[in-house]
């Protein structure tokens, strides 16, 4: 039983990362599969593919690298809000990664999105992570 899916998620992304691979699966939850559409939309990662034959079901991620310098799309990755402590923000308390170069992926009652789209809905939430 994981704690935190959320952190588990985003440190099997790191390590894939880290070792280069070109393909990470990961358990599938509802959570995941939003942040994992997000990633997508925002060009942080190549593909993905839902596989939910199996009991938990898997995503499947396939990694973006730049051609020539072989670095990853991704630089960082930063869990914020933790089930020991959660972190709320309001619209004017609405965080900018790197001066709005990376995102920071919000969950608010009108789903997952990213911190422009929060901005852009007058809307705040929860923040769980920052992606740059």
């Amino acid at each position: 039983m994981n704690t935190d899916p959320i952190s588990d998620y985003l440190t099997r992304i790191r390590n894939a990362i880290m070792a280069n691979h070109k393909v990470v699966e990961i358990p599938t939850s509802k959570i995941k599969k939003e942040i994992t559409k997000i990633l997508f939309e925002k060009g942080y990662i190549l593909n993905y593919k839902f596989i939910d034959d199996t009991h938990p079901g898997t995503i499947k991620i396939a990694l973006k690298y730049h051609p020539v310098t072989k670095l990853s799309a991704i630089n960082k990755l930063q869990r914020v809000s933790k089930p020991g402590l959660r972190k709320y923000v309001n619209v004017e308390q609405m965080p900018s990664v790197l001066n709005g170069l990376g995102i920071a992926i919000i969950s608010t009652s009108r789903g997952m999105m990213t911190d422009k789209e929060a901005k852009a809905q007058n809307v705040g939430g929860e923040v769980l992570c920052y992606i740059s």
